[in-house]
């Protein structure tokens, strides 16, 4: 799933393209997208090149190449992509199908929401799905509210988090220093990474050296959650 911004970028993009022959400038796709510097549009780049959306051809100038489209790039209206919100209100859980009763699972089961899938890599926001929840063991969670999210992406895979993973949340708005958290960036792109704290700023660490260490100011971050648990299907 994209981002807004990574959404229009790709769209902007595959009709440039389709109009000239060749990829547009940095300069103008910040321009088109209406940022306020270029470093926003690297990476917004380096998130669509991740997901295998475009490809970037090496020691070539504005070359960029559309690999594949998502389904509503062609222009769907009233694109929004939901997050996370702070300080929400407990889900209520819609009452279950017979195949999924209460009783069929494991008396032992905790059951909580699964928000949808977050990326380890780049940011993106974690789209929130009211109908999915996942069983987890009581053992894995304390008191307060929980969320289970899915990984996409191996930026945390020294952290032994892996693509496809699920990891529990515990919803906190704090985290110590060196914590995996879940991080609400600019108010739209949710990511998890680990939390440290260096003389002012927020820096949103990876646990691959793939991968680069963001620094953000502290009023461009919101902590939204705290790893607490993972489940793994082989």
């Amino acid at each position: 799933m994209l981002t807004r911004k990574q959404h229009q970028l790709l769209s902007y993009l595959q009709k440039y393209l389709a109009d000239h022959g060749v990829s547009p400038s940095f300069d103008e796709m910040r321009d088109a997208l209406g940022l306020k510097s270029k470093s926003g549009i690297h990476r917004l780049i380096t998130g669509l090149e991740e997901r295998g959306f475009i490809r970037r051809l090496p020691h070539r100038a504005r070359a960029i190449e559309v690999l594949r489209l998502p389904d509503d790039v062609s222009g769907r209206a009233g694109f929004a992509p939901a997050v996370i919100q702070g300080g929400r209100s407990e889900t209520t859980r819609p009452a279950p199908r017979p195949a999924q009763a209460a009783e069929a699972r494991p008396a032992e089961a905790s059951s909580l929401p699964l928000y949808g899938r977050i990326a380890a890599g780049t940011p993106i926001e974690a789209l929130r799905n009211e109908s999915s929840f996942v069983d987890v063991p009581p053992t894995m969670i304390g008191r307060g509210k929980h969320y289970a999210l899915e990984v996409e992406g191996d930026s945390m895979i020294d952290a032994g988090i892996h693509d496809g993973d699920t990891v529990i949340i515990e919803e906190t708005d704090y985290a110590e220093n060196g914590a995996i958290v879940v991080a609400l960036v600019d108010g739209e792109e949710v990511t998890l990474k680990r939390l440290r704290r260096r003389q002012g700023a927020i820096a949103l660490e990876p646990a691959n050296v793939n991968y680069e260490t963001r620094l953000f100011p502290p009023d461009r971050v919101t902590i939204q959650g705290r790893l607490v648990g993972l489940l793994r299907r082989y």
